[in-house]
């Protein structure tokens, strides 16, 4: 009997460590899925915002023309 009591004791030392391993495994992969949710989301810019950067890249394009011919 005294056998049994041994591998019992170690058998729940090991369910023991085998817990805190999994809790840490756990952890860990909610920590990453975290994150690839704050990175799967896009921003969505105003009409106005997308208006300003159309007429500033239309600007650029027109100097560069312009640059284009003087030379």
């Amino acid at each position: 009997m005294t056998k049994m009591t041994v591998v019992l004791s170690q058998l729940q030392i090991e369910r023991t460590r085998l817990t805190a391993r999994l809790n840490h495994l756990d952890d860990a992969i909610s920590a990453l899925t975290s994150v690839g949710n704050r990175t799967g989301r896009r921003r969505r810019m105003s009409a106005a915002a997308i208006a300003r950067i159309r007429a500033a890249q239309k600007a650029r394009w027109a100097k560069w023309r312009k640059e284009q011919k003087a030379a």
